[in-house]
This record gives structure tokens, sequence and C-alpha cells, in this order.
């Protein structure tokens, strides 16, 4: 009996995703934020984190990870993730076709002052996102996440000299040993240089509000 080896194969279709938003972009905003949730969020309420900063001068764009999920088995409430280890090289085409499409259709011009979060998994998303399209952002923040291990110091080669970077997490993060492994390995790897700043807070492995507050205010 002859066992035949299934094949895959892919196809392209369209498809919908949604976003979410926080205040309005006016001639009064400072600063524009696009912020990329942690595992098992929505993003709708991800973006309560930053609702605490002034509306007028800020203005927040949160995209959605594509991959929902029922989270417990309850089947109530539902998460989503970014990306697995299942055709990663694809489903990440993807995510930053998406992203692409959300900053054409939220930001025509060039803004004051572009702030990009990434949190626990969303720092993947969007370090490959500054990097893969050179989004010359004035804040990059990376909260309590890893490094793709792909990118490497050219990737960023062209942010300008006023470009910071912070890498920010808890000292009692229960993910403490992962935050160590890519504080060196950014700083090993010298991937950003002279714009880096590390910075250890008091807590665990959650949204630092305090630091959003902070950044917003400069």
């Amino acid at each position: 009996m002859n066992h035949k080896m299934s094949v895959e194969k892919k196809v392209i279709y369209t498809t919908t995703n949604t976003y979410s938003i926080l205040n309005n972009l006016t001639e009064k905003t400072k600063n524009v934020w696009i912020v990329f949730h942690g595992y098992g969020y929505l993003s709708k309420y991800f973006i309560n984190y930053f609702s605490k900063i002034n509306p007028e001068e800020n203005f927040i764009i949160a995209p959605q990870a594509p991959s929902k999920y029922y989270q417990g088995k309850k089947f109530k409430h539902v998460g989503a993730s970014w990306l697995t280890k299942e055709n990663t090289i694809d489903e990440t085409k993807n995510i930053l076709a998406y992203l692409d499409k959300i900053y054409q259709s939220e930001i025509e011009k060039s803004v004051h002052n572009l702030i990009i979060l990434g949190y626990s998994q969303g720092v993947s998303i969007a370090a490959r996102w500054v990097a893969s399209r050179k989004i010359k952002c004035n804040h990059l923040i990376l909260h309590s996440g890893g490094i793709p291990t792909e990118l490497n110091t050219e990737d960023f080669s062209f942010l300008t000299k006023k470009t910071q970077i912070t890498y920010l997490y808890g000292d009692k993060d229960q993910y403490i040993n992962e935050a160590k492994k890519t504080e060196e390995t950014i700083k090993g790897a010298n991937l950003f240089g002279k714009h880096l700043d590390i910075h250890v807070f008091d807590g665990v492995h959650e949204v630092n509000t305090d630091f959003i507050m902070k950044i917003s205010q400069k």
C-alpha cells in the first residue's frame, strides 16, 4: 500500500482586520502613539492603558493581532496572538502589510512626535515593522519583550540622532531571565548604539502606566 505524502500549498486573498484608536489627530496633538499589545490581549482593551494621558495632546493607535482564540475552558474571554513558530515568514509579511495600511489610513503627513511602543509579544512586531519599513520614529519603547534574533545593527542604521530607544522591564517580572537575556543581546549586538536607554522599574510583567504618563508629558 502506497502512502502519499500531503502537500501544503498557498493561496493569496484579501482579508480584513480591526484596530483601535483613542482621541483625535488634530493641530493640538503633540504625540502620535502606535502601540502593540502583548500575547492574549485585544487592542480595544489594551488601548485603555493610555486613557489617562492628556487626550488633546496624544493620539493613540492600537493594531490588533490577527490570530484570536478563547482563553480558558469556559470559552468566554478572547485573546489574540501576533505570531507563532508556524509559517512565521509569510505571517510576518501579512502583519507588516496590515500595519502599513493603518499607517497610511491614520497618518497622512509627518507628525511632530511619533512614539512606537511594543509590549511583551508586541516588542517583536514593533521592532520588525520599524526596521523593515525604516520608520523614523522619535521614540521606540520595547517593553518587557524579546527582540527578533534576525535583526542586526544595520537594520536600525537609518535612525536619526534624535531617536530615543528604551528597553523597559520590571525587576519582579516572572520572565525576568528572558528580559535580562534580551538586554544583554541588545547591548552585545550594539543594536541601537548611543540611542539606547535601559529602564528597569519596580514591578512585575505588566504595562508600566507611570512610564507612559511620563513620556507623554515630555
